[in-house]
């Protein structure tokens, strides 16, 4: 496993506007485009993913800007694995535990 903070996260945050059949039809196409690149959904307008590292960061900021929305705001935030454990999730007023990075595979 590589040290935790050389590997990274990546979270994009938006706000578009959806009052359009068009512009909703846009959000929604951002949308599964970030699932397609492996994305997970942690709130409405929040996604994250997992990187090896700083190289595929840049990779997937590249591939985003690549299919903005005409309209709204899209914001990028990366931070180590090791800043991702200190997360504090809460569902309610339970405190949900933090998650862990994906293992990694090794490919010979």
């Amino acid at each position: 496993m590589m040290p935790g903070f050389r590997v990274m996260w990546l979270m994009v945050m938006f706000d578009l506007p959806v009052t359009e059949k068009e512009q909703r039809k846009e959000a929604t196409q951002f949308r599964n485009r970030l699932l397609d690149l492996g994305f997970e959904m942690i709130q409405f307008s929040v996604y994250m993913r997992f990187c090896s590292g700083q190289s595929k960061v840049m990779t997937y900021e590249k591939r985003i800007e690549s299919f903005l929305p005409e309209n709204g705001k899209v914001q990028i935030i990366t931070f180590t694995d090791k800043q991702y454990t200190l997360i504090r999730s809460f569902v309610g007023q339970s405190k949900s535990v933090s998650k862990k990075a994906p293992e990694q595979f090794a490919l010979f």
